[in-house]
């Protein structure tokens, strides 16, 4: 059973060093730091520890040789998520490689002592949605990840971040990591969004605005009414790319809609318990007078509908928008933006409305959720996707799928041409069955676009759901306000 832990480590004074103010990175950081010492990193206590298939066996074969024990395995919760098949999950799994990493998992958590939500459990799926769902993301944690998005739970007002191989087995042997303090960010998003506009749209948006690398050695707290306004599966999405803009990663001060969110779950606190976690959670934001490093502000209302059009997530626009010139970019960036657009099969200064495409994916740790779900099958019902495309809705756990099911989305998803395949990161990566084939283009609700991310020579677009679903059933890149206007009208 999951052991969760709901208050601080320590009692640090409620200042900093300066007598200011502190930021909520600040205040969790603070509360969790074992040891620090001028010159050297600090010992960071990790609250939770979640792990999958791909970043764990040379840990647990680092701890054998060792002959060391996890040392909190109640800490400590596992599923399989990257490498398993979306179709017949109960059969064994065709690639060698994924069946054989899967099976590694399953005996290694038999052998540590570690709870395993393997393929069958009832809880399986995306490491990134399961958390969240089953209680075991709270806010004022440190949790940790060998996966690079595992800033999705900084949604929750916790400090969540991705590490390496060594590092899961630094987790495994001590609770601890050695961690530089990070630098803090303020993006402040303010304003209502438009018709069609989501929080996939929000931070494509503030990528393609800073740049793939404009969050570099920050910690990224979002704020701003346009933030606050999110419904916490959607603040998920927004920490998710956190990640994609260079940043540590990314979280959102706790507030009632986080509290509703948590309130009787699998895992969550109960009775006393629950009352006393909250007491602490309400402590949980940036001091008025807090100093971040960097502040950015921008405008929901100048946000559009999004969409990439080259090979990393900072190469987007609105879907209106045509393709930035190669020559209108910084001189030592030219040869490479150019190699972007030439894999793409893109033109400067192209629009991209009306470009056909061949598959569409709705799915990954970034847009795989029930709303997620929900809004493409509100926009679906009664329409029918192009013959030209492949659709694949690719539910983030088991839960997800069974609450489609429970909703008949599953029907709606069926009559429109929509194949709702089983939980796991599926098409996000090249890592399964789940490729997209050399040449052919994918709207992707995921969020990489690298070379070759989806299958060798794949071309990813990355949009919103809603972008996704009207790619889908126009067969080509369209303006999904255009629907809804007609609706409307």
């Amino acid at each position: 059973m999951l052991t969760q832990s709901t208050e601080s480590h320590a009692s640090p004074s409620p200042l900093g060093k300066d007598g200011m103010g502190r930021t909520l990175v600040e205040k969790i950081w603070d509360a969790h730091v074992v040891k620090s010492e001028e010159g050297f990193p600090d010992i960071l206590y990790i609250d939770t520890h979640l792990i999958h298939e791909v970043t764990s066996p040379q840990a647990f074969d680092g701890m054998r040789k060792r002959g060391l024990p996890v040392f909190r395995p109640k800490q400590t919760v596992a599923t399989a998520d990257h490498n398993v098949p979306t179709l017949n999950q109960l059969q064994p799994i065709k690639e060698e490689l994924s069946r054989y990493q899967v099976d590694m998992l399953t005996k290694n958590c038999a052998e540590f002592g570690i709870e395993l939500y393997g393929l069958g459990h009832p809880f399986q799926g995306i490491v990134h949605v399961i958390g969240p769902e089953l209680g075991i993301t709270l806010p004022g944690k440190t949790m940790v990840c060998g996966d690079s998005h595992t800033s999705t739970h900084g949604a929750f007002g916790a400090i969540a971040f991705g590490i390496g191989t060594s590092q899961v087995e630094q987790v495994f042997a001590t609770q601890c990591l050695l961690q530089q303090k990070p630098k803090t960010m303020k993006i402040e998003v303010n304003g209502e969004l438009g018709k069609g506009v989501g929080a996939k749209d929000i931070i494509l948006y503030i990528i393609a605005q800073i740049s793939a690398a404009g969050g570099t050695g920050y910690f990224i707290e979002y704020a701003g009414s346009a933030i606050e306004a999110l419904s916490m599966e959607a603040r998920m999405t927004i920490c998710n790319m956190s990640i994609e803009m260079g940043a540590r990663g990314g979280l959102i001060a706790p507030d009632q809609t986080t509290f509703d969110y948590i309130k009787g779950r699998e895992f969550a606190p109960a009775g006393a318990e629950w009352d006393k976690a909250l007491a602490y959670w309400k402590t949980l934001y940036s001091d008025v007078d807090a100093k971040f490093d960097s502040v950015l502000t921008f405008d929901a209302a100048a946000i559009a509908p999004m969409i990439t059009y080259g090979t990393n997530p900072g190469m987007g626009m609105g879907i209106q928008e045509n393709i930035p010139a190669t020559n209108a970019q910084p001189e030592k960036e030219q040869l490479s933006y150019q190699k972007a657009l030439d894999y793409m099969g893109f033109d400067d200064d192209a629009s991209l409305i009306g470009k056909p495409v061949d598959y569409v994916f709705i799915g990954s740790c970034t847009n795989s959720r029930i709303e997620d779900l929900r809004e493409v099958a509100d926009f679906v019902k009664g329409k029918r996707k192009a013959d030209s495309v492949i659709a694949w809705i690719v539910p983030g756990s088991k839960q997800v799928e069974q609450q489609a099911i429970n909703e008949g989305l599953d029907i709606i998803f069926e009559a429109a041409g929509f194949q709702l395949r089983e939980p796991g990161c599926s098409a996000c990566l090249g890592m399964n069955e789940d490729k997209i084939p050399a040449g052919k283009y994918c709207v992707s609700t995921s969020n990489r676009n690298f070379e070759g991310r989806q299958g060798q020579n794949a071309r990813t677009l990355l949009a919103s759901p809603l972008t996704a679903a009207a790619a889908a059933v126009t067969g080509k890149i369209t303006d999904v306000r255009e629907f809804l206007l007609e609706e409307q009208g």
